[in-house]
């Protein structure tokens, strides 16, 4: 990617270390799953929200399920069980960011 370069990524070594790092301690955790039963479109996102999301196999496991503050489903047309976890992702983070203003304006 041409802009990868611009992206500050941290790595975590566990998700208990995830969870310890002292930039997670802000913010909500917000899970999308198809074990939700709460509309991302109908969710009040706020600025800091982390925004999680499972193995496309596997989903998420129980331990990330129980820590997150929220979780989410994207609403898809039967007979669709789920998305790409990119394209979901990409749809998720779209919409926190026209719900927060957080999208950037020249």
């Amino acid at each position: 990617m041409d802009y990868g370069d611009s992206v500050d990524l941290t790595r975590h070594s566990s998700w208990d270390a995830f969870l310890a790092a002292p930039e997670r301690q802000a913010g909500r955790l917000v899970l999308f799953t198809t074990k939700a039963a709460v509309p991302h479109l109908t969710f009040d996102f706020q600025a800091g929200d982390t925004l999680l999301f499972g193995r496309e196999s596997a989903g998420a496991p129980e331990e990330v399920h129980a820590a997150a503050q929220a979780r989410l489903f994207i609403p898809l047309r039967p007979p669709a069980r789920s998305l790409n976890v990119v394209v979901a992702a990409a749809i998720a983070l779209a919409e926190g960011l026209r719900r927060t203003d957080g999208f950037f304006r020249p």
